[in-house]
């Protein structure tokens, strides 16, 4: 459907969530044929990206230990990249769609990532009321200082 373009040619070192890549800029250039797509999607502050971590490795073990933590967690209680199914989500803010590329900030994937999908941030349907957080409290400072290292390579 069409790649991601960032500034980070490699895992290593890039932020680990879109929070701490506030000021990345990157561009999602879609295949011709879904050009027509992001008709409209210019009205949204965010988009959801979906997509493929092609750059992680082939190992998907089911406990990990996440960037935020020093214990072993269940893979699907974190947001690691090294996944059964290799699919990343971020939330990015929308900056411009022009023709059948999107300029988005907020973006912490690898240049070169596949697409899978875009989708409108609506926060009535995708910020629940309540919640909480598991085991993790990490805090905001925490999360944007972050960068990833060679655990998931």
């Amino acid at each position: 459907m069409g790649v991601i373009r960032t500034p980070f040619e490699s895992p290593e070192g890039m932020p680990i969530q879109p929070v701490g890549a506030d000021s990345v800029t990157g561009t999602v250039e879609l295949d011709p044929p879904f050009a027509d797509g992001l008709a409209d999607l210019d009205g949204f502050s965010h988009c959801i990206l979906l997509y493929h971590f092609h750059a992680s490795g082939d190992d998907a073990p089911l406990s990990v230990e996440p960037f935020l933590d020093d214990e072993q967690r269940g893979v699907f209680s974190t947001r690691a990249p090294q996944r059964p199914n290799p699919i990343g989500l971020s939330v990015v803010s929308v900056e411009s769609v022009e023709g059948r590329e999107l300029t988005v900030g907020g973006i912490d994937v690898v240049d070169g990532t596949p697409l899978l999908d875009v989708k409108p941030f609506v926060p009535e349907f995708d910020v629940p009321s309540e919640t909480e957080t598991g085991w993790m409290d990490a805090s905001a400072s925490a999360i944007r200082s972050k960068q990833a290292d060679e655990r998931f390579l």
